[in-house]
């Protein structure tokens, strides 16, 4: 409502009083949105008597006031600058009113106005400056406030549009360079101490953006300005609309508090922000933690809308294949297409099930692809009739473990926990959903810092420093990958809570969904222990990891080298994820040696701490809770096993293989055979004799299996538990079931002595690949590094009958293997056997006419190099 003012001291006591009266409206009802208009319109009402009284009359003919920029938008915030235009029709009266204007300008300044004036012709505003792109900009938010109505509307029906078709190419791609450099300039995160509420990702610049870009497509569509346009990005979706009231009113809370155009959130204005529930549909005290979480999730919503704006524009020049590119190929058995590297979503789509959902989550992984808005807005609406169809069981593992294999995972899972769906299939991770640790070591939240560890993972498939060259060797040595990305997922889940050992509560959380998932016994276990450990590399860090006793205290908890592998790299993918500057070029160094140190005393301890029932009774109750019955002879088969048998396995695993070994009176040799995913395990449990370990390596050498991984363990009573793990090239037993049978008989009488196995040998005589790199041998004794056996080392090209190679030559020269760990990467193999003679270490004499003889029997089965 405009008043009849007389005179300037009028107009400053109007000003101030309604400046008092917003700032108490604001105060009593925290709207933002409100706050910014209402202080527009009262500028609105203060600019014609400004006019009158400086130049003595009405605003003349050929002179219109507009209000540009956030003043046009009515967003005029309590300390920003009034964004005025002077649009005059001509020079001649620019130059006639010169003078008034700039009387007026200084009486804004005298009212407490921050005034931001431009003068331009029409004329000049159908120019297009990529240099000066703000003031086309600025004509994109123009508000006619007095003077030449005519004139205004010749600039918005024709002068603008004209410029904005004309132009359009230059202006929105000079728009998103200018944004993504801004975005660089921060880091191209939303995540900051202490963001600035404007210029930040995520911030109302970016809010701005997507209106603009969703604006000028408008007009390219259209061919004219639209006649209510509003703000169209927020018109439809309430998260946007609640992001951009959430930030408004933050802003004007932060202007407010400081008296001046201030947009930095600072530590001190969080906490008053929180204590004032700045934002916030709930009035009162709020926890600062909880009100940072709020602003990024408004920020995260922010911030996705921009950057989709920006990869919607086409490219900036045409190229000959641009046709081709732009063909829409529809993604099989989906109501989704792909075009231009983006995934949109068909109109006729009818979301009834998850199964095509995951399908297009699982390209988006392997290919780093983006989703289009309305892909993504078709998702978000479609999410309650996807809750329910939720799956559970191998559906839904097959369909995460994909996602979580890509390369391009973490941008999935980022997608899919910003739609919804995320929470949707896996309700234990909804917890962590921006959740706030508000310390400065701890830039990201949650959720954010759990994609990062996935990211950084995957990022040492191309490492590019020194350390993580030294990483990405153990990425390729991790068997099970997708259960080990499924453990960093939860991983920081029980964090949730807040109160008591995060990891702990992240094990609960993560039981409920592995059941769902239906992971057998071995698979949840290792998943849980991956959970509860993963803070244990980092705590050794803070002892002195050159002391043996640390190394040796670190080595019990972790108990295998599969484990230690992939707990290191969690370790460094963990740390480097807590902030940009968290993994130092030094801490990355002492975290590796770490690693080595206790990967090397875990291979060289292996057998001397072997279990005793009077020293460690804890494992001998957890055990006999599954054959109470069977205490004195569960007693005597564990009496004697090494403790890295009983530590890198199960009770239920060693209770089977107690079951098994119960059964030797009535048939002496027991095995077991099964199918684990990519390979084949083979377990036998009989007594030792010479021979055996070589036999049982040459009997699944003769069927053309190739052994990827092997441990042998013997306890006080000669009871031997041997494990082999191999693939299958040919698929032998996959496809003929019925051979299965006569492989396990195969296997039976190669062990009891019934059939030689030279015989197996001869009848299949092994084709030899040519290898495509040559692996010198390498022979390492060492007599310091168990108490009481000697450890050789075998490095070697690796290739079919190897291991029966080297065990045979081990048994001519009267060696007893104590424990064997056999593993292989790639073409080389690596086998580590703990030796005596006689309950003895080995001599150097015996050393050297065994290293000799190893020598020869390796070189006899080199495969020829290929060619």
């Amino acid at each position: 409502m405009k008043a009849a003012f007389t005179s300037h001291q009028q107009l400053r006591e109007y000003y101030q009083a309604e400046m008092a009266g917003m700032r108490q409206s604001f105060e009593r009802t925290g709207n933002g949105v409100l706050c910014v208009r209402r202080r527009a319109l009262v500028v609105d009402c203060l600019l014609e008597p400004l006019w009158r009284f400086e130049s003595g009359g009405p605003i003349p003919p050929g002179l219109a006031l507009m209000g540009v920029g956030g003043f046009g938008r009515k967003e005029l915030f309590p300390s920003s600058d009034v964004d005025l235009l002077y649009l005059c029709v001509d020079e001649k009266v620019e130059d006639k009113l010169r003078e008034h204007i700039r009387g007026c300008n200084q009486a804004m300044w005298d009212l407490g106005l921050r005034a931001s004036p431009m003068i331009r012709t029409l004329k000049e505003c159908d120019r297009y400056d990529p240099d000066n792109i703000e003031f086309t900009l600025s004509l994109l938010d123009r508000r006619f406030i007095a003077g030449d109505h005519a004139l205004s509307q010749a600039l918005q029906t024709t002068t603008l549009p004209e410029v904005a078709l004309r132009e359009w190419t230059g202006i929105v791609h000079r728009l998103a360079d200018l944004a993504r450099a801004r975005h660089q300039k921060y880091g191209n995160t939303i995540f900051h101490l202490e963001p600035n509420i404007k210029e930040c990702p995520g911030g109302l610049r970016d809010h701005q953006l997507a209106h603009w870009l969703n604006l000028l497509h408008h007009i390219r569509e259209h061919k004219a300005w639209p006649t209510s346009f509003g703000n169209s990005l927020y018109s439809v979706h309430n998260d946007a609309a609640s992001a951009f009231e959430f930030l408004s009113a933050t802003r004007c809370f932060l202007h407010l508090r400081s008296g001046r155009d201030d947009n930095s959130l600072d530590w001190h204005a969080q906490d008053e922000a929180a204590a004032q529930s700045i934002g916030l549909e709930t009035k009162g005290t709020s926890d600062p933690a909880y009100w940072m979480r709020t602003y990024y999730r408004h920020a995260r919503t922010v911030y996705r809308r921009a950057v989709l704006a920006m990869e919607a524009l086409p490219p900036a020049r045409q190229s000959f294949y641009r046709p081709q590119r732009r063909k829409r190929v529809p993604i099989p058995g989906t109501d989704f297409v792909i075009q231009d590297g983006r995934i949109d979503v068909s109109e006729a789509a009818q979301f009834t099930g998850p199964e095509g959902i995951l399908r297009v989550f699982a390209l988006v992984a392997a290919h780093g692809y983006r989703l289009t808005q309305n892909s993504e807005d078709r998702l978000a609406d479609a999410l309650p009739v996807l809750d329910v169809h939720i799956p559970e069981g191998p559906f839904l593992w097959n369909g995460l473990r994909e996602i979580l294999l890509g390369p391009h995972a973490a941008h999935a899972l980022r997608t899919m926990h910003a739609l919804g769906i995320l929470e949707l299939l896996i309700p234990e991770f909804h917890g962590i959903d921006a959740l706030v640790i508000r310390d400065s070591y701890h830039r990201y939240t949650v959720d954010e810092h759990t994609f990062l560890v996935i990211d950084n993972v995957h990022a040492l498939r191309q490492p590019h420093l020194a350390w993580e060259r030294r990483y990405s060797t153990l990425l390729a040595e991790i068997d099970r990958l997708d259960l080990f990305f499924l453990a960093v997922l939860m991983h920081d889940t029980g964090k949730a809570r807040r109160t008591g050992d995060h990891t702990v509560q992240s094990v609960e959380l993560a039981d409920s969904l592995l059941a769902r998932l239906e992971l057998d016994a071995e698979e949840r276990d290792q998943v849980r222990r991956l959970i509860r450990n993963h803070l244990e590399m980092s705590s050794t860090l803070r002892r002195d990891i050159f002391d043996s006793e640390t190394i040796e205290a670190f080595a019990e908890k972790v108990a295998s080298q599969s484990h230690l592998k992939m707990l290191c790299l969690m370790t460094y993918a963990d740390i480097k994820a807590v902030n940009p500057d968290a993994l130092t070029p030094w801490k990355a160094d002492s975290l590796w040696q770490l690693y080595i140190a206790t990967s090397n005393f875990m291979d060289r301890s292996v057998d001397q701490q072997r279990y005793r029932a009077d020293v460690d009774p804890t494992l001998l109750r957890r055990i006999l809770t599954l054959a109470p019955a069977r205490a004195p002879e569960l007693r005597s088969f564990l009496e004697g096993f090494p403790q890295r048998y009983l530590r890198t396995r199960m009770p239920e695993q060693i209770h089977d293989h107690f079951q098994m070994a119960l059964q030797l009176s009535e048939s002496p040799v027991q095995i077991n055979l099964r199918s684990v995913r990519q390979l084949w395990e083979l377990t036998v449990i009989t007594k030792d004799r010479p021979l055996l370990f070589a036999d049982m390596a040459g009997a699944l050498s003769s069927w053309g299996m190739n052994i990827v991984k092997a441990e042998a363990f013997s306890d006080d009573a000669g009871i031997i538990v041997d494990t082999f793990q191999f693939s299958d090239p040919f698929r032998t037993l996959e496809l003929n079931p019925s051979e299965v049978d006569r492989f396990r008989r195969s296997l039976l009488d190669v062990i009891s002595l019934k059939i030689p196995i030279e015989v197996l040998l001869r009848r299949r005589q092994a084709v030899r690949a040519p290898v495509m790199v040559k692996v010198e041998t390498r022979l390492d004794f060492d007599n310091t590094a168990s108490t009481h056996s000697t450890l050789l080392q075998v490095v070697a090209q690796d290739g079919p009958g190897l291991l029966r190679q080297i065990a045979t030559t081990l048994a001519g020269h009267n060696c007893n293997i104590e424990v064997a760990l056999i593993d292989t990467e790639g073409e080389i193999a690596i086998d580590v056997f703990y030796l005596t003679i006689g309950g003895a270490k080995l001599d150097q004499e015996t050393q050297t006419q065994l290293q000799a003889a190893l020598s020869l029997a390796v070189e006899e089965l080199r495969p020829m190099p290929a060619t």
